[in-house]
């Protein structure tokens, strides 16, 4: 059985699984979620909270939370029941106060929130606004900065805290990365779980009769179930019910094409272009920079690109994304997306339908890949995406300046565009990922570690293809509309 990282990642993967077996099972999800709770936490002990009930209600809210259509847009969700109201004092004195002369730490504060007593520094929580002044001056480091793991994942400052201490996200400003759903210790950030409607989308095909169902593939799997062949996980992919199992990195070398010619046809009127494939990266924009949209490539991302190439070819096609990313549950939402892709399922999710179905991936034949590049299929990781727009440039013979600069994660996402923003970019090519790594760190991957690039690296290396031009050489690309309309 496949170790998981954590307890909360492995309740997760009970509740999908328990919930696909369920459905597989023909029963009726919406009576049984009482009885998936308990099948999960039998007790009599508990496991994790202070009692079985508690337990197993937020496994419920869990598996509502997959069984249930979603309220609104917004794909991240906390459960108010799972959230362990961390203390939010941010900023404490520590021991290591030595109650100097200077009190540096109380002539910085603003709102004259901290007070000597004793020798001591102590501050007032309530005058207190998070500036974080006092410790920047205090010549011991004596004051501790904490916060919450939610918050302090949030590149774009979306988790806010209620009046009960428990938190909750501010959708205006998130971009639906995922890095609070991973980073919270306690479960209680979930992103919608699309297993059902999946479950769905595949029976009612009527074995692929009515319609085809095809299943996208993200090329940042090749870093998730390393316990077998490549190919064998496409063979396992289709098992499942699907009529296809395509390579999205294919997508990745139509997209690295056209960003070159776009790149190269507008960039001495921008001055400087972005990437458009990291969703939650153009959101970000889109929400804290409306202005600089003009900067960002009109070009689809992979996913929609290599959707739109199937759909060309069959008119019947249903489409399933599978990959790392909770952000392209929102992308498949945007206006001008709608009905491209139909429903995306992460690692995570397809771990748990794997097991629910009996299907090892060891003992799957082997299916042959797709013919993607090398360099379509490093656009798993951070930088691969400068990497294949720079070869491409040069495949096609394009003559023209292009000096890149990457953002890893959305900490650098933030500096980069406010450089930007001032004329001060050194580059005119921003590559912005939003996940520290690029897709290989995506807050549904089964794993998280410097190992998933090399996995990736070895991928890329399994390609028959040298480069994305050649790669897409017998597509027909002219009658594909690869452009977005933000």
């Amino acid at each position: 059985m496949r170790k998981f990282e954590s307890n909360v990642q492995y309740t997760k993967y009970l509740v999908n699984k328990e919930v696909t077996k369920r459905y597989i099972n023909g029963e009726s999800l919406n009576d049984v979620i009482d009885d998936i709770s308990e099948t999960i936490v039998p007790g009599p002990k508990p496991i994790t909270r202070c009692c079985i009930y508690k337990e197993r209600h937020i496994v419920k809210e869990r598996a509502e939370f997959v069984i249930k259509p979603l309220d609104g847009d917004n794909v991240i969700h906390i459960l108010r029941s799972a959230c362990d109201e961390c203390p939010i004092d941010r900023y404490v004195v520590t021991e290591a106060c030595r109650g100097c002369l200077a009190h540096k730490c109380q002539e910085a504060c603003p709102k004259n929130a901290i007070v000597i007593m004793g020798q001591r520094a102590y501050i007032n929580q309530q005058l207190c606004i998070e500036c974080g002044r006092c410790k920047s001056v205090c010549p011991f480091n004596a004051i501790s900065d904490v916060q919450r793991p939610c918050i302090r994942s949030c590149g774009v400052n979306a988790i806010v805290v209620d009046e009960e201490k428990k938190a909750y996200i501010d959708e205006e400003k998130c971009v639906s990365c995922g890095a609070c759903v991973y980073n919270c210790p306690f479960g209680a950030v979930v992103d919608k779980s699309y297993v059902v409607d999946v479950l769905d989308l595949i029976k009612k095909s009527e074995n692929n009769t009515k319609y085809k169902v095809y299943a996208i593939v993200a090329p940042s799997i090749s870093s998730q179930f390393t316990e077998a062949k490549i190919e064998q996980v496409i063979n396992g992919i289709e098992k499942i019910g699907f009529h296809h199992a395509i390579e999205v990195a294919l997508g990745a070398d139509i997209v690295a094409c056209h960003e070159a010619k776009e790149f190269a046809e507008t960039i001495e009127q921008r001055q400087w272009m972005t990437t458009s494939c990291c969703p939650a990266f153009v959101k970000h924009i889109q929400k804290t920079h409306p202005e600089l949209m003009s900067h960002v490539s009109g070009t689809v991302s992979p996913m929609i690109a290599i959707a739109k190439m199937i759909r060309h070819l069959d008119e019947t096609a249903k489409i399933v994304f599978i990959g790392p990313c909770t952000a392209k549950k929102m992308e498949i939402k945007e206006d001008d997306l709608k009905g491209i892709v139909e429903l995306v399922l992460t690692f995570e999710e397809l771990q748990a339908m794997l097991d629910a179905m009996e299907i090892d991936l060891t003992k799957c034949e082997e299916t042959s890949l797709d013919n993607a590049s090398y360099y379509g299929r490093l656009f798993a990781r951070s930088g691969g995406v400068t990497e294949a727009v720079k070869q491409a440039i040069e495949v096609l013979g394009i003559d023209t300046n292009f000096d890149p600069v990457k953002c890893d994660g959305l900490e650098d996402v933030v500096k980069a565009l406010k450089v930007a923003s001032l004329g001060r970019l050194k580059g005119n090519f921003i590559e912005g990922m939003a996940c520290k790594g690029g897709c290989i760190g995506g807050a549904a991957s089964l794993s998280h570690g410097p190992k998933d690039l090399t996995e990736v690296d070895k991928y890329g290396k399994l390609s028959k293809e040298e480069n994305s031009v050649k790669a897409t050489r017998i597509l027909d690309l002219e009658n594909l509309d690869l452009e977005r309309k933000y």
